[in-house]
């Protein structure tokens, strides 16, 4: 079935605008490839949480893979899923977490289908134990523009495999895949807050978290600068070691119900709202349980929460750097952006394990990745974006091409040296906006 492009069709950051020519609903993973490679470029299309231009294809078709929506087989003795890949992780949770079954990577959003998750090749808090989605991922099918369908896995085309690992939706039709699970002793988690002062306070909490939790992530002011520069709190976490009993009830959805006329962060919002989050952290319980879906998902329990960035939408900024020269790249930025007053009430910092990548573009690597979410202020925001990548690669670093909706060609290949494996790999039949940017 054939429809019309909508809202539905941008990226959640809304930035860069594009409008595909068609949209065509994918129902059955048995079924041919419903649109005509004459028509113009393809791209799978799951369900728009690409903050950048990685989901659209302006002037080409859209394959909405959301119809992709079923369990296919599970092994309840090994954790083994089998599904379809426009199955949205919040949907796999539903089915496993009574079952006693996790996901072993999870990003900071259930809204995001199997297909996304391979192709951006996703990572949670826990990189530095269990790697990034890809590293869970035991095979999958690949249906091609010329009606090749293909199983890889590690063993079985591994080169096209670990293509499309990360690969940007570029090598074909993700149809199916077989996800590792991993054993959980019930639907909490024991989280733990720790306030800290200021940057340096910030490396030695997540250097420190590395050893005590399985799961952690800071947020940070970015708001502060002089000696409370890189202030904020870290937030670790475990599953529960024993079972839990107690009915998991879902957290109350909120909803932004409209974009408003212009943003609603500005200079001052920012400040407010940082100020009353750091000061919060303080007063609350230093550890508690709670539901994982608070703990993983808390921005899922606010529909539509990209729209209180107006209609010029938002811009994140992710990059990840090597841990050595990265404490000076991760203060660079910050400071800059402090000076800018661009600010963000959304601001991320991790560390990332020493996994091999799982893909040839995977964008886990040993460092630590900041993320920060920027209104788009025009030309103002994306020179103050060409001037962190300028730092991020000095510092050795890269930029998630999943939350990117500006960085230049050169720029990505330099990020990106392995760029044209990725190519030779790639369905002539499939592109996308993003890819279109940086490698013509």
């Amino acid at each position: 079935m054939t429809t019309s492009a909508s809202d539905r069709y941008r990226s959640w950051g809304g930035y860069p605008p594009a409008t595909a020519a068609r949209v065509v609903r994918v129902g059955w993973r048995s079924d041919p490839l419903p649109a005509d490679p004459s028509d113009g470029p393809m791209l799978a299309f799951g369900n728009g949480r690409s903050y950048g231009d990685v989901c659209v294809n302006d002037g080409g078709t859209l394959l909405d893979t959301r119809g992709l929506d079923r369990l296919i087989a599970f092994d309840a003795e090994r954790g083994l899923l089998r599904c379809e890949s426009g199955v949205l992780l919040g949907e796999i949770l539903d089915f496993s977490v009574p079952r006693g079954w996790f996901l072993p990577v999870t990003p900071a959003t259930a809204q995001v289908t199997v297909g996304g998750a391979i192709a951006n090749d996703v990572h949670g808090k826990n990189h530095h134990r269990a790697g990034s989605f890809g590293h869970q991922v035991r095979s999958l099918e690949l249906l091609r523009s010329d009606g090749v369908r293909l199983t890889a896995s590690p063993t079985e085309n591994p080169q096209l495999f670990r293509a499309t690992i990360g690969g940007l939706g570029l090598t074909g039709l993700v149809t199916q895949a077989e996800i590792q699970l991993k054993s959980v002793a019930g639907p909490y988690i024991d989280q733990e807050r720790v306030p800290f002062a200021n940057l340096d306070a910030c490396f030695r909490a997540l250097a420190e978290a590395d050893q005590r939790f399985e799961y952690a992530s800071a947020w940070l002011d970015c708001a502060a600068s002089g000696p409370d520069l890189g202030r904020g709190v870290l937030i670790g976490g475990d599953h529960t070691a024993v079972a839990e009993t107690r009915r998991q009830r879902r957290p109350l959805a909120l909803a932004v119900p409209f974009t408003p006329a212009a943003s609603l962060v500005t200079p001052w919002t920012l400040r407010a709202f940082n100020a009353t989050y750091a000061g919060l952290q303080i007063g609350r319980p230093a550890r508690r349980r709670m539901p994982v879906e608070r703990f993983f998902y808390p921005m899922d329990r606010i529909d539509g929460w990209n729209r209180i960035y107006g209609p010029s939408g938002l811009l994140r900024y992710q990059c990840v750097v090597p841990l050595g020269p990265g404490q000076a790249a991760v203060r660079e930025i910050l400071e800059q952006i402090a000076q800018s007053s661009a600010g963000s009430p959304l601001a991320l910092i991790k560390r990332l394990g020493n996994h091999p990548p799982a893909g040839v573009l995977s964008f886990p690597r040993e460092g630590y990745t900041l993320a920060v979410d920027l209104p788009n202020r025009g030309q103002q925001t994306l020179s103050l974006l060409d001037a962190l990548d300028q730092v991020t690669r000095a510092a050795g670093g890269a930029v998630y091409p999943a939350t990117d909706a500006r960085m230049s060609a050169e720029s990505f290949r330099a990020y990106y040296p392995r760029w044209q494996e990725l190519a030779r790999h790639a369905d002539p039949a499939f592109s996308s906006s993003f890819w279109r940017r940086v490698s013509e």
